[in-house]
C-alpha cells in the first residue's frame, strides 16, 4: 500500500482504510521478535484446555459411581484427589501465562508507543498543521493502551476459547453423536448472530474512537486556552460546546452497548435451546439405558463449555474491534511519509555562513504564491534584516532555510550547496532559531538551554547564559540554573524567555542565526540587555533578523524591505532613508509614534 504525504485525519473519514486481515498481520508483526516466548505459552495453553476439558469427564465418573451398589468410596476419593490436583496444576499455569503474556504485551506496546513518537518527530511542520495535538496525544496514549490489552489479553484467549469450543464439541460427538448431532442444530444460529454482531460492533467502536479523539483534540485546546476564555467570559458557551461533543460520545457508546447487550442474551437464549435439547433426548436416552447419567451431566457442563467461550468471545471481539480501530489509526499515522525528506545524495556539511536565494517561488496551498520570484545573497558572518508587513513573507523565508517546507520552484543555497542536498540534521543543527512565541518544556533553567545535549556541561551554560545577560535574572532565582519551569514556562515573563532561547541557541555553537521578531514582545527595560546580546551575537556568524522595530536594526549590514512577497528595496540603513522610500516611509511612521508618545 502507497504511502500518502500528508497526514490524513483518519477520524474524520467513515469509510475504512485497512481491511482487518491487513490490520491483524501488521499487528502481528510486532510479535516476531518475541516469538520464542510463544513456545511456552502455546504449550500451556494446550495443557490448559486439556486440562479443562477432562473435568466434567472426572465428575461424569463419580456421579455413575455413587449409582452403583456398592458404592466405591476409595474410587470416588482418588477421582476428587485427581479433580483437586488438576485445579491445582491449572492455576499454576494460569499463573505462569499471564506473566509471560504480560511480560510480552509490555515489550510490544513498547516498540509500537516507541515507533508512533519516532515517525511523528520524522514528520514536516505544514502536516502537524493539519490534525489537532490532542489526537496526535491519542494515538500515542489512549490507542496504544487499547492495543495491549490485545497483545496481553485476547489473542491467547481467542485461541484458548477457539480451542475450547472445537474440543468440547469433538468430546461430545464421541461421547455420543446421535445427542450431538441434536445439539448442533444451534450452531448456524451462532455462527449467523456472531457474523452480525461483528458487523454493527466495529461501526460502533469506531465511531466511540473517533468521538474520544474529538473530546481529547478539544480538551488539548482549550485548557491550552483557558486563560482567553476566562477574560471574554466565554466559559458557559465552551461548556455547551462541550456537553455537545460529550452527549455525542454518550450517543455512540449507547449504540455500542446496545449492540452488546442483544447479542449476549441471545447467545445465553441458545444456550438454554441447546440445554433443553441436550436434557429431553438425553433424558429419554438415559432412561432407555443408552448412557448414563452421568455422561448426561458431562453433555450439559460440555455445553456450558461450548456456549461460555462463545459468550466471552464477544467480549473479545468487541476488545478486538476497539483494537483495530485503535491499529488503524496508527498505522494511519506511521504510514505517512514526511513531505519533506532527506535526499538520497544528501551529505553533511559545515557552514560558513552564505545564504543565497536563487529566484525562489513558494506558496503553502496550490498556487497562493507567498514568495514570488525571491533572489538574494546573504554572506557569511553578514547580518541582514528583513522588513515588511503582516504576511509579507519574511518569516516564510526563515521557515525554508531550515526546509519546514520545501520551495516549488527556484533554489536556495547554503554555501553554494543546494539545501536539499544537506542532511536536514545538518542543516538544522547549524542553524539557530529564536523566535517570538519561545517555547520551554517542564523542567528547569538548564534543561531548557541544554535540550538533552550531555556533550553541552554546566559551564558552557552559564558562560552562555552571560553572553547574553539572562544570567541577570537566572542569579535571582532562588534555585538559579535549577529553578523549575511550568509547562511552556508560565512562571517566566515574556522577556525573559526571550533571553533564554538566546541562550540556548548560543550554546549549540550555531553557524548562521535567525531571530524571527526577537525583539517583538520584550518590555523597554529587557530590550535594553537584549540589544546588547545581540550587539554581541552579530559576531559569532551569519545573522538574519525579522523585527518590527526598525530602532533595533539600524547598524545592521543589510536590510530587505518585503511587500507582497517580493522584495521591494535593499541596501544598509542610510542607503534606504536618502532613497526615501517605502523602507523610509516604515521609518517615519515609527519615528513620528514614537514623537506622539513623549
Amino acid at each position: 500500500m502507497p504511502r500518502p504525504s500528508a497526514l490524513v485525519d483518519i477520524d474524520s473519514i467513515r469509510t475504512r482504510k485497512y481491511s482487518d486481515w491487513t490490520i491483524i498481520k501488521r499487528l502481528l508483526s510486532y510479535i516476531g521478535p518475541h516469538l520464542v516466548l510463544f513456545i511456552p505459552i502455546s504449550l500451556f495453553l494446550l495443557l490448559l484446555v486439556g486440562l479443562d476439558l477432562v473435568g466434567p469427564l472426572l465428575l461424569a465418573r463419580v456421579l455413575d459411581m455413587l449409582g452403583q451398589d456398592p458404592i466405591d468410596l476409595s474410587g470416588i476419593l482418588w477421582i476428587s484427589l485427581g479433580y483437586v490436583g488438576i485445579m491445582a496444576v491449572n492455576g499454576f499455569l494460569s499463573y505462569q501465562q499471564t506473566m509471560l503474556l504480560q511480560g510480552l504485551g509490555q515489550k510490544v506496546i513498547y516498540a509500537i508507543r516507541k515507533d508512533v513518537f519516532d515517525h511523528i518527530e520524522a514528520l514536516s511542520i505544514s502536516q502537524f498543521n493539519k490534525v489537532p495535538v490532542g489526537k496526535l496525544v491519542t494515538r500515542v496514549t489512549s490507542d496504544t493502551s487499547t492495543l495491549n490489552t490485545m497483545y496481553t489479553d485476547v489473542l491467547v484467549n481467542l485461541f484458548r476459547n477457539s480451542l475450547t469450543i472445537v474440543g468440547a464439541f469433538i468430546t461430545m460427538f464421541v461421547m455420543q453423536p446421535r445427542l450431538s448431532l441434536y445439539i448442533s442444530a444451534v450452531v448456524p444460529f451462532v455462527a449467523i448472530a456472531s457474523v452480525v454482531f461483528r458487523k454493527f460492533t466495529r461501526r460502533a467502536y469506531r465511531n466511540v474512537r473517533t468521538q474520544v479523539s474529538v473530546i481529547n483534540a478539544f480538551l488539548s485546546e482549550h485548557l491550552s486556552g483557558m486563560k482567553l476564555i476566562q477574560i471574554f467570559n466565554r466559559e458557559p458557551k465552551k461548556l455547551d460546546e462541550f456537553r455537545e461533543r460529550s452527549a455525542k460520545l454518550r450517543k455512540y457508546q449507547l449504540n455500542q452497548m446496545t449492540t452488546f447487550a442483544i447479542y449476549r442474551p441471545f447467545m445465553y437464549f441458545l444456550y438454554v435451546v441447546a440445554l433443553i435439547i441436550a436434557l429431553w433426548f438425553g433424558g429419554k436416552l438415559a432412561i432407555q439405558g443408552v448412557i448414563s447419567f452421568g455422561i448426561l451431566y458431562a453433555f450439559t457442563d460440555y455445553i456450558h463449555k461450548f456456549f461460555d467461550p462463545i459468550q466471552e468471545l464477544a467480549e473479545q471481539f468487541d476488545t478486538m474491534q476497539a483494537a483495530f480501530t485503535s491499529g488503524e489509526r496508527i498505522f494511519e499515522i506511521l504510514d505517512t511519509k514526511p513531505e519533506v525528506v532527506d535526499a538520497a545524495d544528501a551529505q553533511p556539511i559545515v557552514f560558513r555562513g552564505k545564504i543565497e536565494f536563487e529566484h525562489v517561488w513558494f506558496a503553502y496551498i496550490g498556487e497562493d504564491w507567498i514568495l514570488k520570484d525571491v533572489s538574494f545573497v546573504v554572506e557569511p558572518r553578514e547580518t541582514v534584516a528583513f522588513v515588511g508587513a503582516t504576511g509579507s513573507g519574511k518569516t516564510t523565508i526563515l521557515s525554508l532555510i531550515v526546509r519546514n517546507y520545501d520551495i516549488q520552484k527556484g533554489r536556495i543555497l547554503i554555501d553554494g550547496v543546494d539545501i536539499r542536498g544537506i542532511e536536514i540534521g545538518s542543516l538544522r543543527k547549524q542553524v539557530g532559531q529564536m523566535l517570538q512565541d519561545v517555547f520551554l518544556f517542564s523542567g528547569t533553567v538548564e534543561s531548557n538551554i541544554r535540550l538533552g545535549d550531555e556533550e553541552i556541561t554546566d559551564a558552557d551554560i552559564v558562560e552562555a547564559a552571560r553572553y547574553v545577560n539572562a544570567d541577570r535574572f537566572i542569579d535571582r532565582l532562588p534555585a538559579k540554573y535549577a529553578e523549575p519551569v511550568r509547562e511552556r514556562g508560565n512562571n517566566f515573563s515574556s522577556g525573559q524567555r526571550q533571553l533564554l532561547s538566546f541562550a540556548r541557541t548560543i550554546v549549540h555553537r550555531p553557524s548562521v542565526m535567525i531571530l524571527d521578531e526577537a525583539t517583538a514582545n520584550i518590555d523597554t527595560e529587557t530590550e535594553e540587555l537584549i540589544q546588547e546580546s545581540l550587539a554581541k551575537m552579530m559576531n559569532i556568524g551569519t545573522m538574519i533578523i525579522v523585527a518590527h522595530r526598525l530602532s533595533t536594526i539600524q547598524h545592521v549590514d543589510k536590510i530587505i524591505v518585503m511587500q507582497k512577497g517580493k522584495i521591494i528595496e535593499m541596501g544598509n540603513h542610510q542607503e534606504l532613508l536618502r532613497n526615501k522610500g517605502h523602507y523610509y516611509m516604515l521609518y517615519r511612521l515609527q519615528y513620528d509614534r514614537k514623537l506622539e508618545n513623549i
